[in-house]
């Protein structure tokens, strides 16, 4: 058995293994969709694979569609080319679920995969037809938030961006300047109306994506390389619009575990692709089975009927409510502190951590105690059923292999947003009161804690990538396991800094009870856990 289209030509044989597969007529879907592509999709990664491309299949099989997806690939090339080519764009859903069944599912509504190289003279032609065809209603965006950036961390222009608002969009290298580009074509084939949905995992995506692309726009006006026009059309809300989206689904990289499942089955050439760029790729994406995808309903060249397949549509308040109970309360606050205790305490899986008595306290107290009170109800979802899932269903699924070390990642990124902000909506209430925060500062303790590399039994480990960490891990680096040591005067730089925290925890209040919470936590091997046990 093989993921290709020859390999596929014999159902009865995947079926009989328990498969489900494509059940439309894929030759007609594909030659519908290079006719009038609706949505074109940048960003070929596990996500995709696993979110999208499988609604879009749903609704193919019920009928709702008629065409199906291209995607194109701007950063790592080799994707294209050592994944979606030989296995014709087929991929294989393996949904991991909390009562441990699992679903397998090879999903073939992605019909045309392009690599978005401009010196690809075939490619790039072929995504300049693509956005100039009256049928295009949606380019998504799934390229992380780092992707939609133009300078480095010391804020200058990357190389290729500052070539590109030189040049102009004829040929462009940088990934948004192609982009742009591309867009810049649309213009020119009469101005036609098209919405960029970001569905990166970041707040306010839409208007990453728009600062972006109008900054390409502006330039290349200024500089006199393109159209004063492009830039009107761009910020011309009848014509182009950049929605806000909030997106929802975990999809760790290929697991080895299920591989194994698969290559039971009898399926071949399954082994994973390292790319030159590090990209881990494989033939099959295995995720949880719990999504959600809320959108801004802003289409001005219309849209397909994709609340079908679950997606919301809303307007931008609703999604700006959604992603903030999420990002700042509902979820993403509770993998991070899972994720520093985790890297601590020698955890490797997310889901074992559920079975930890303090652990398993310590986000129910952050997300239903701490968290809550300051939580908008959106409407669309509940916060309080939202958390509900969170704990009970999704983060205990022993069936999901991913890791603190993992979710670890960008820590000094994430705190302002994921515990920041419910600091600030507590100073804001006037029947709030910020010193009542017991367990969020405990997790900033613990960060700083793991800063140390060091587990609670003394061992080292190596930290997840964060681009901070030069500048953080010296302020630590003079701690050691021991009961005698003035912690506060090593770690107070970092507690004022209002960029990792979101607040100067001086000035909030909360400086001392976190300087307090590291002391116990450094006094020697398993300071750690005591500390958990006497405050969680």
């Amino acid at each position: 058995m093989r993921l290709n289209e020859n390999g596929l030509s014999d159902r009865k044989q995947w079926e009989a293994t328990g498969y489900k597969l494509p059940q439309f007529d894929r030759d007609a879907v594909t030659k519908a969709t290079k006719e009038k592509p609706f949505w074109i999709h940048f960003g070929a990664g596990n996500i995709f694979r696993a979110f999208q491309a499988n609604v879009v299949q749903n609704l193919l099989n019920e009928g709702v569609l008629d065409r199906g997806l291209v995607v194109a690939e701007g950063y790592d090339y080799e994707i294209i080319e050592k994944m979606n080519k030989p296995h014709d764009d087929y991929t294989i859903l393996v949904t991991l679920k909390a009562d441990g069944n699992v679903e397998k599912t090879v999903v073939g509504s992605v019909v045309e995969s392009l690599t978005v190289d401009s010196e690809n003279v075939t490619d790039f032609a072929r995504l300049k037809e693509i956005f100039a065809a009256d049928s295009l209603q949606m380019v998504s965006f799934t390229i992380t938030e780092k992707g939609y950036s133009l300078v480095n961390g010391k804020g200058e222009l990357l190389p290729d961006v500052a070539d590109d608002l030189a040049k102009g969009p004829t040929k462009p290298m940088s990934y948004i300047g192609k982009v742009a580009a591309l867009l810049y074509a649309r213009y020119e084939a009469g101005q036609k109306p098209v919405a960029m949905v970001s569905m990166d995992n970041c707040s306010h995506n839409g208007d990453k994506l728009y600062a972006a692309i109008n900054s390409f726009a502006e330039k290349w006006a200024a500089n006199g390389v393109g159209d004063k026009g492009f830039a009107d059309y761009v910020n011309d809300k009848s014509k182009v619009t950049f929605p806000w989206s909030m997106i929802d689904k975990i999809t760790p990289r290929p697991d080895a575990s299920v591989e194994d499942i698969l290559k039971k089955d009898g399926i071949e050439e399954l082994e994973p692709v390292i790319t030159s760029k590090n990209t881990y790729v494989a033939p099959f994406v295995n995720a949880e089975e719990c999504e959600y995808l809320v959108i801004e309903d802003a289409f001005p060249n219309g849209r397909p009927q994709l609340e079908k397949g679950g997606i919301m549509f809303t307007p931008r308040e609703t999604v700006d409510k959604v992603e903030k109970m999420k990002v700042c309360t509902c979820l993403n606050p509770l993998h991070t502190a899972l994720a520093v205790f985790g890297c601590l305490l020698g955890y490797t899986k997310i889901s074992e951590e559920m079975k930890d008595k303090e652990l398993k306290k310590l986000v129910e107290t952050i997300g239903y105690v701490e968290g809550l009170p300051v939580v908008v109800n959106p409407g669309v979802l509940d916060p309080k059923v939202f958390i509900d899932t969170v704990l009970n269903v999704r983060i205990p699924n022993p069936f999901m292999p991913d890791t603190p070390q993992r979710i670890a990642t960008d820590t000094s990124q994430k705190l302002a947003i994921r515990f920041g902000e419910t600091i600030k909506a507590y100073q804001a209430s006037p029947d709030l009161n910020v010193s009542d925060l017991k367990l969020i500062p405990l997790v900033f303790a613990g960060w700083l804690r793991y800063l140390m590399g060091i587990d609670d039994n003394g061992n080292q480990f190596e930290l997840s990538p964060d681009p901070l960490l030069a500048t953080v891990c010296p302020y630590v680096a003079d701690l050691k396991l021991t009961e005698e040591q003035d912690v506060e005067s090593a770690v107070a730089p970092i507690l004022k800094d209002e960029k990792i925290f979101g607040v100067n925890l001086y000035e909030v209040g909360l400086a001392d009870v976190v300087c307090s919470y590291l002391s116990e936590m450094t006094q020697g091997i398993g300071a750690v856990r005591e500390t958990l046990w006497r405050y969680v």
